[in-house]
């Protein structure tokens, strides 16, 4: 009967303006209300009812008094019909005065004009009756949008309420709501950390999952950082706060769900446009029709209760909101319903690699000892060497020689040459350790061996003599094969676009199965690929994580941020996926569709069903009262059509239980 929500900017399919933030005004503002059921709603509704009875069957009087004003006589005058329309009918006529002053017709407006004109020309039974069901189908929505509303508002509480503090030496349990940054707070094993902040003291294990997707709870000691919304597992902790309430990242991401539950897609602007056409549609063939039956007002009425727009008008931004909700729960914030609706319509998704697509932190895949050396002779003389090396490809041996238990002896001596790798000194042998260049430089053949394909080989020689090889490649993400297989079979094509090589590029796609691969792309290549796909009329999502995907992710019409990634891109992005999981972004787009097709399908059934409805009415098989049953029919069908895309399942007894349903989107600090 209604729509809720704020006007939203304006989406161009090539720019951002991400300005959510100043997009918050109240579904008053349109003019447009929800009726949550309460006793007082009841009541009305209620009484109406009652007022219908009485003037049906003539109580208490069979013979109602006429109306007359001066001389003239007007139709028999009902006491029950008129409280019943003044009082029950109340906030509807409100709505249709407000409409008048707006100069907008809203389905409010041409209910009101239905009800007085059925009371005027006598029809009171049939005034009452539209009234009637009218405040119930009003009830129904606002409860149904309510649900929505209070699946997002949930996320919130799952933060809790008391939280035990240390104040002036002393330890005290106070509401959270009164937290003050610097505050030290004291969190029990297998609670809720409320705050981000700063472990002072104690240590123990912390489930992340919810905030950095990372399944294994992960060790917190003295100076680690913790996150708002993470589960303590083992031992108690001291946390300094830095940031309280909605000024974790925690509390940032869940308002960033409210603001986008409170934007305007354009789709819900169109929604408002079609249902204000069947308006003025009702209200042609209202005219026609009385023209046609030469006065007949039962029949005029009828065409003008029977053009229900509010399935299109409230099934939209229910819809909308659903998705939204639903999003979260898998782990995906949408910042606004503009981002969800274009979303439905992408058919180019391009993917960074690093961190999109792979880790982003290489591994060891494959070690390759030289005849007659041994495994852990090649791993434990590599190890030494790379001890004190920076270098990521050090990092990832010492790693696996950590990981199998191997005793890293130091160095006695340790030099770098950059580009080409490291000479190191153990019980006064030289080891070298690096590319193939940096060995041959120092005389040390070097054979040659099948590498995995876009894999580094760090090469190793002791005492002159070639120990073998190390591969190190940064390991695909096990969930992407799938995720862009998924896309395929959606219709939608996969482009990667990476700053690295060639070689690594091709292997990475090849791996899982994309056939179009840009590779040694610098920030602004990006962007121009980015601008070329846009502007071949390609509706495009761009996937990244690195400051160096932020020009791209504004240039596509959807920027999708993985949580992992630098607070630069979760910034520019219109979606960021918490749990850095791209299956999670395939659903989304599933998701997406569906949100879609269920408006769509709003959309044509309520013009299809009204004009059944007038037609119907003006050949005479469709009376007032069953004309009411029809438009709140098919309101109800379409409302709760919409409401199939709410979150389902109650709110979890623990935080833990429920997978990704909204954190914060980084495990850095916020900065």
């Amino acid at each position: 009967m209604s729509d809720h929500a704020a006007d939203h900017r304006h989406h161009d399919h090539g720019h951002h303006h991400h300005d959510d933030h100043n997009d918050h005004d109240h579904d008053d503002h349109d003019g447009h209300h929800h009726h949550a059921f309460d006793w007082l709603m009841g009541v009305r509704i209620a009484f109406v009812a009652l007022c219908a009875v009485a003037v049906h069957f003539q109580w208490p009087d069979a013979n109602p008094p006429l109306l007359m004003i001066g001389d003239q006589v007007f139709l028999p005058f009902s006491w029950w019909a008129l409280a019943g329309i003044v009082i029950g009918g109340w906030p509807l006529l409100e709505e249709a005065w407000e409409s008048i002053l707006r100069r907008k017709m809203t389905m409010e407006l041409s209910m009101g004009i239905a009800i007085l004109a059925a009371a005027y020309t006598g029809y009171f039974f049939v005034a009452l009756i539209i009234t009637f069901f009218v405040l119930v189908a009003e009830v129904l929505e606002g409860m149904t949008l309510e649900r929505g509303r209070r699946a997002i508002r949930n996320l919130l509480e799952l933060l809790p309420r008391q939280v035990s503090v240390r104040r002036n030496g002393q330890i005290a349990e106070v509401d959270s709501s009164t937290l003050r940054p610097g505050d030290i707070v004291l969190v029990a094993p297998g609670a809720l950390i409320p705050v981000d902040g700063r472990v002072i003291g104690g240590s123990s294990h912390v489930d992340e999952s919810r905030i950095t997707g990372e399944s294994m709870p992960i060790e917190k000691l003295v100076d680690d950082h913790v996150y708002a919304g993470s589960i303590n597992r083992s031992g108690a902790l001291e946390i300094d706060a830095r940031s309280i309430g909605k000024d974790t990242s925690y509390g940032r991401i869940i308002e960033t769900i409210e603001q986008a539950e409170r934007s305007r897609a354009p789709i819900q602007h169109l929604s408002d446009r079609l249902a204000a056409y069947i308006v003025y549609v009702a209200l042609a063939f209202a005219v026609l029709e009385y023209w046609i039956s030469k006065g007949d007002v039962n029949s005029t009425i009828s065409v003008i209760v029977v053009a229900g727009a509010c399935g299109v008008a409230a099934g939209t931004p229910l819809a909308i909101l659903g998705a939204i909700g639903r999003a979260a729960r898998l782990g995906a914030i949408v910042k606004g319903g503009a981002h969800l609706e274009t979303l439905g319509v992408v058919d180019t998704v391009v993917l960074d690699k690093t961190g999109t697509l792979t880790f982003g932190k290489p591994e060891v895949v494959a070690i390759h000892p030289a005849d007659g050396i041994e495994e852990g002779d090649l791993l434990a003389a590599a190890t030494m060497a790379e001890l004190r090396s920076e270098h990521p490809l050090g990092k990832a041996v010492i790693g696996l020689a950590q990981a199998r238990g191997i005793t890293i002896a130091e160095p006695e001596t340790f030099s770098y040459t950059a580009g080409r790798g490291i000479a190191a000194v153990s019980q006064g042998e030289r080891v070298l350790v690096g590319n193939r260049d940096w060995l041959l430089e120092n005389s040390v053949s070097v054979q040659a061996g099948e590498l995995p394909r876009g894999s580094t080989p760090i090469h190793v020689s002791r005492g002159g003599r070639y120990l073998g090889s190390i591969s190190v490649a940064d390991t695909v993400r096990p969930e992407a094969a799938r995720a862009v297989s998924a896309l395929r079979e959606m219709g939608i094509r996969t482009v990667l676009l990476t700053g690295d090589t060639a070689e690594v590029a091709d292997a990475v796609a090849a791996q899982l199965g994309i056939a179009d691969v840009r590779s040694r792309l610098l920030p602004e290549q990006k962007l121009e690929h980015i601008k070329t796909l846009v502007a071949s009329n390609a509706a495009v999502a761009m996937v990244g994580d690195g400051v160096n995907d932020t020009l791209a992710l504004a240039a596509a019409n959807v920027g999708v941020a993985m949580g992992s990634g630098t607070a630069v891109a979760r910034e520019q992005a219109d979606i960021v996926l918490l749990g850095n999981d791209l299956e999670r972004f395939v659903e989304t787009v599933a998701l997406a569709r569906r949100t879609r097709r269920v408006i769509w399908f709003n959309f044509a059934g309520t013009v299809v069903i009204d004009a059944i409805g007038i037609l119907l009415v003006m050949t005479g098989f469709v009376g007032p009262v069953l004309a009411v049953m029809i438009h709140t029919g098919s309101e109800l069908a379409f409302i709760l059509n919409s409401a199939r895309l709410l979150p389902m399942g109650k709110k979890p007894a623990h935080a833990h239980e429920e997978r990704n349903i909204a954190a914060a989107p980084s495990a850095q600090p916020a900065e």
